[in-house]
């Protein structure tokens, strides 16, 4: 069985992703590692050089920011890095570059692709998603977070980056998954307050017009955390390869459940339902699971 793993990146060291660590954590079970590095305001090609792997192969792109609708242009980049793994490949490895396994999953996620790779009806696997937020030790668990994401996929060049790159359809269809009990540690929105600041802008400009992007983050220089209606202590181990990145964060985070967001009584018994049963009513899935 051969694997590839692919992802996508650009201003990695101005923003603070754990790109290093999320390719670290996915190559022992890769044959090989895309990185599509756009051409950065930094050295985020000499961060990526700097893993020191044969299995890491580097494709030098140029992003289109003109593809603003839904940001597109994130989609457009994964492409670039799918279409570059090896053709002998049975499955396709994504992460994001703020997204990081655990070594304690690797085990699991091995052997469904070795179970599931004569059943040509299994499209890809979905596993759970989780959300830091703030800091290392609080989860984003309100109904709005997504719980699941697709990041195995079958090497068809028929799937395809779907929207603004969090998922994959085949000719535009949803694809037919098989859920592993595995978990993608999602660390986008853990980040000293200053560079979170800037990361949303840049953000926010591949979805909106420079107006309304200017109007938004007017004369603001940190993020504002309380803009989040429910978190969680987290009470799990973080992946290894975390570590001292974890060990060096030097801000502070302090939740205060009264100073969070407000919402609607609807969405506060959407909220309180999910946390006692553990049911996350009115999601979306975009997958099929079988």
């Amino acid at each position: 069985m051969n694997v590839s793993g692919f992802t996508f990146v650009r201003n990695g060291v101005k923003f603070d992703y754990p790109v290093v660590e999320g390719i670290k954590s996915i190559l022992p079970l890769c044959d090989e590692v895309i990185v599509a590095v756009g051409k950065s305001d930094d050295d985020t090609l000499g961060l990526i050089r700097s893993i020191n792997s044969p299995k890491v192969k580097i494709l030098e792109t140029v992003w289109d920011d003109s593809l603003r609708e839904g940001g597109r242009v994130l989609a457009v980049e994964t492409n670039k890095a799918l279409d570059a793994i090896s053709p002998d490949s049975d499955w396709a490895f994504y992460m994001q570059a703020d997204e990081v396994f655990h070594e304690n999953d690797m085990a699991k996620i091995k052997a469904a692709m070795e179970l599931y790779l004569p059943d040509k009806s299994v499209e890809g696997l979905v596993f759970n998603h989780i959300n830091f937020y703030g800091h290392y030790n609080y989860l984003a668990d309100s109904h709005k977070w997504i719980k699941k994401e697709v990041r195995i996929i079958r090497n068809d060049k028929n799937v395809r980056s779907w929207s603004d790159a969090m998922s994959f359809r085949k000719f535009g269809k949803k694809l037919n998954v098989k859920y592993v009990d595995a978990t993608i540690y999602h660390y986008g929105w853990v980040k000293d307050p200053r560079i979170q600041k800037q990361k949303r802008i840049e953000f926010d400009k591949l979805w909106h017009p420079d107006d309304w992007v200017n109007e938004k983050h007017q004369a603001v220089i940190e993020y504002d955390y309380t803009d989040v209606d429910t978190l969680s202590p987290f009470k799990g181990t973080h992946p290894a390869v975390m570590k001292d990145r974890i060990a060096n964060a030097n801000w502070k985070f302090i939740f205060d459940p009264k100073r969070m967001k407000k919402v609607s009584l609807r969405i506060q018994l959407i909220n309180w339902f999910r946390k006692k049963t553990g049911l996350h009513l009115w999601e979306f899935r975009n997958y099929k699971e079988i």
